[in-house]
């Protein structure tokens, strides 16, 4: 197994618009896991085929769609969008789907936002039991890519994940999130590397490729395995050159880890 997967979005975009098309482009520089975004507005039958004929595995799609769990006049129908979004992770074998909070709201207290966003993961964590899929929350960053979402620190993602208590949540630490609200990896997840379902990277500033901004990569992955974080480093980045390239000072750094 690669220590690396590929988000489908932004990589291999070479290989055209369709994500079948991209599967096979990522098999062949010898990707074997990959990650995508949404699901509803994409070729699910091309998908499945690409993913039987190459052997890529699926590492997480999201929940689709994603509404703001912050308010629980939402929750019914995320609750329906987990039940439809699970049923497609199977079909697919991925074993994660992933959630975000959504927007904070003005008109109720931060509190009451979050024990709707605790009522509703734990009503969907519930969903998945017995199915091998699990949940994981994704802190965002608030001072580029998602200016007013609730859930910016991987502190507070713990926290829910733990008040939370089921094996079917884990959250997603995006470590460019994380690096953009000035968080160090180590004080962050502390004890907490068993709660992680999976790592995702991408420079700053920029959001590109590993190597391209201020972040020192090799430092960051050894720190990540010296945490106990033993999976997959997903590539989530907007690539500056062709994808291939793009991806080889990372496949350096992994290499020698």
């Amino acid at each position: 197994m690669s220590a690396m997967s590929v988000n489908l979005e932004w990589l291999f975009s070479e290989a055209g618009d369709g994500t079948a098309e991209r599967i096979r482009a990522a098999a062949h520089h010898g990707i074997d896991a990959v990650e995508m975004w949404g699901w509803r507005e994409k070729d699910v039958d091309a998908i499945e085929t690409a993913l039987r004929e190459t052997g890529v595995e699926l590492v997480s799609l999201t929940v689709d769609p994603q509404l703001a769990l912050t308010d629980p006049a939402t929750h019914p129908d995320y609750l329906s969008a987990v039940t439809e979004s699970l049923a497609v992770a199977r079909r697919l074998g991925s074993p994660n789907l992933v959630v975000v909070a959504g927007q904070e709201r003005a008109d109720l207290p931060r509190p009451e936002q979050r024990a709707a966003l605790v009522s509703v993961l734990s009503a969907a964590a519930a969903l998945l039991d017995g199915s091998g899929v699990r949940l994981l929350l994704e802190p965002l960053n608030t001072r580029v890519d998602h200016v007013g979402t609730f859930l910016s620190s991987t502190r507070e993602g713990f926290d829910i994940v733990r008040e939370v208590g089921s094996p079917n949540l884990l959250l997603l630490l995006d470590a460019y999130h994380a690096l953009m609200m000035d968080e160090d990896l180590t004080d962050v997840i502390g004890d907490d590397s068993a709660l992680i379902g999976h790592v995702q990277v991408a420079d700053i500033p920029g959001r590109h490729q590993p190597g391209t901004g201020t972040v020192d990569w090799a430092h960051q992955f050894r720190t990540l395995r010296d945490l106990g974080y033993p999976g997959r480093f997903g590539l989530e980045y907007t690539p500056t050159v062709e994808t291939r390239e793009s991806l080889a000072p990372v496949e350096r750094i992994v290499a020698e880890l």
